[in-house]
């Protein structure tokens, strides 16, 4: 199972994630949480994404590319795995096709929208950034990773939707019951049985 999680910063991406490759036993990968590991740590890639998170644009396309075919080529995504921040336009979406095939693995099995208002959004990360003291997790910052979003991810959600991948979420409400819609949109399918 290789899925992508698809959704505006603070969307539930994460959470959902998590929980997700728990019941699957697969991997997730983080490229924000990446980012932000070798930023704590001071690494030079840390250094060139710090100045575009920090002013709430995108980290250039080489970096988060870097991660992912780190991360994808590891043991234990041989599996599967979920992607949470990348790809995060057409561009990356088809560098990640190439990729999966040059690595031997089957392609994106499902790609899960989680659809949330941009305000709930807003408020949701200020508050985040009050409690963990994120420097990228304020109301300005906020609002201009929101429209970089609209405008370089969006997109995304129709080229996975004339694959056939695409299922939309809504992410407000009980973290559990959106799990459950979730998890319902990831199960293989199995043909239901003749009626009698």
């Amino acid at each position: 199972m290789r899925i992508v999680m698809l959704g505006a910063p603070g969307s539930g991406k994460g959470t959902q994630g998590e929980k997700l490759a728990l019941h699957h036993g697969i991997p997730k990968t983080s490229t924000g949480d990446a980012l932000r590991a070798a930023v704590k740590a001071g690494t030079p890639l840390g250094l060139k994404a710090k100045v575009a998170m920090d002013a709430g644009q995108l980290v250039a396309d080489e970096l988060v590319i870097g991660i992912a075919r780190e991360r994808l080529a590891a043991p234990d995504a041989a599996k599967g795995f979920i992607l949470d921040g990348f790809p995060r336009n057409a561009a990356q979406a088809k560098t990640l096709d190439a990729l999966l095939a040059e690595l031997g693995q089957p392609g994106v099995s499902k790609v899960i929208h989680l659809l949330v208002d941009d305000e709930e959004i807003v408020h949701r990360l200020v508050a985040r950034g009050a409690l963990e003291g994120r420097s990228d997790d304020n109301e300005a910052t906020v609002r201009s990773r929101i429209a970089v979003y609209q405008s370089e991810t969006r997109p995304l959600l129709d080229y996975y939707q004339a694959r056939g991948l695409l299922v939309t979420i809504p992410g407000v409400g009980d973290i559990d019951a959106i799990f459950s819609v979730m998890l319902a949109a990831t199960e293989p399918t199995v043909p239901e049985a003749a009626e009698a």
